[in-house]
């Protein structure tokens, strides 16, 4: 005699298997939804430890769009004097910076090294900077 589940009927051999649920794996498996997040998260993590660890200055898509709207030359020495405000910064402990270098301001969220945006001085008259700790002059 085969055991019986209650609500379970009993498969019998050459029977027809249930159908398969049409219900979408995020209802089916929470687990694999955390999962897939928790990739996501630990992808994003690694990428700003690599960021660091190499200490490359990256550079948000708005902060492209800025710098070649508005015609902006940044070139190596530009960078080189970013990384090195970029630094001084983060010895201090700031968290997001407003770095200026000769006419160009730059907001750089200093603990992922990222330049959120690019404002030349046309374009920083009458405007107010918020959100930020500290200013780097070099």
């Amino acid at each position: 005699m085969t055991p019986r589940v209650e609500g379970v009927a009993p498969h019998r051999a050459g029977a027809a298997s249930p159908p398969e649920s049409t219900q979408p794996a995020s209802r089916i498996d929470p687990a694999l939804n955390k999962a897939v997040r928790n990739q996501v998260a630990f992808a994003d993590v690694l990428q700003r430890v690599r960021t660091r660890d190499t200490g490359a200055i990256q550079f948000s898509s708005h902060a492209q769009r800025r710098l070649q709207s508005r015609s902006i030359a940044f070139g190596q020495e530009e960078l080189h004097r970013l990384e090195e405000a970029v630094d001084k910064a983060e010895s201090k402990g700031a968290r997001d910076s407003l770095i200026l270098i000769d006419e160009l301001a730059l907001i750089v969220n200093i603990k992922n090294r990222v330049v959120i945006t690019a404002i030349d001085k046309e374009s920083r008259k009458d405007n107010i900077f918020t959100n930020i700790d500290s200013v780097v002059m070099t």
